[in-house]
């Protein structure tokens, strides 16, 4: 099979996530390692932190009214 040379090598990649989860999947990069997965991301896992924008307006004010 003959490649065309506007396309780049597609081959086989490991992804390792610091959790220690792998991915495999396709990649022009080859192997490489993130931070954060679907594994452990908090969007997916449902462990979501919800802001107090309340309060940290609060203490903005607080603190820059004495300027």
């Amino acid at each position: 099979m003959k490649t065309s040379a506007n396309h780049p090598n597609y081959r086989p990649a490991t992804i390792t996530c610091a959790c220690g989860a792998v991915h495999k999947t396709f990649s022009t990069r080859g192997d490489f390692s993130v931070d954060i997965c679907s594994a452990d991301h908090p969007f997916y896992t449902g462990k979501q932190r919800l802001m107090d924008t309340t309060g940290r307006i609060e203490r903005f004010n607080k603190q820059y009214a004495k300027a």
